[in-house]
């Protein structure tokens, strides 16, 4: 899958999916951080990172959403898609994340909401990996059974 939204000739998406990747992965550091016993402002910083993982990974899906329009292949459109909700299920895990810490004054996450992190973590790493796959041009076998014979 090529992208369409380049800058001098460098594709836009796999660039801007690393921002939220880093800030998503700092957020889980603060947070373990401040679970060992730091001041509460490391938890504070933790959740501004997710917040700014939220902007950069809204623009990322922005940029995926535009090279996944202009696919023509429909095996290659379904896979494309796979990907862009895997990437939005993260998203929306942390923003459940943040909704939920916007509610404590230092803005802080227990015990709970950081094994929630420990996932969305996983999901989007999993899922970079995924999108690395694709942009290398090996289609992993789970996408290819997921978008195999449809019938349609």
């Amino acid at each position: 899958m090529e992208s369409r939204l380049k800058i001098a000739g460098q594709a836009v998406q796999p660039i801007l999916v690393m921002f939220p990747l880093g800030l998503f992965a700092m957020a889980i550091i603060f947070d373990l951080a401040n679970l060992a016993g730091a001041p509460a402002i490391v938890g504070s910083l933790a959740y501004w990172n997710i917040v700014a993982g939220l902007v950069g990974g809204i623009a990322a899906a922005v940029a995926g959403a535009i090279d996944v329009a202009f696919v023509r292949r429909p095996e290659a459109k379904r896979i494309g898609v796979l990907r862009m909700l895997l990437n939005m299920g993260v998203l929306f895990l942390f923003a459940v994340i943040v909704m939920v810490r916007v509610g404590d004054p230092n803005r802080e996450a227990g015990v709970g909401l950081f094994l929630l992190e420990l996932i969305a973590l996983a999901i989007s790493g999993f899922g970079a990996w995924f999108g690395g796959e694709l942009a290398n041009g090996r289609t992993p076998a789970f996408a290819r059974a997921a978008v195999g014979n449809r019938g349609y």
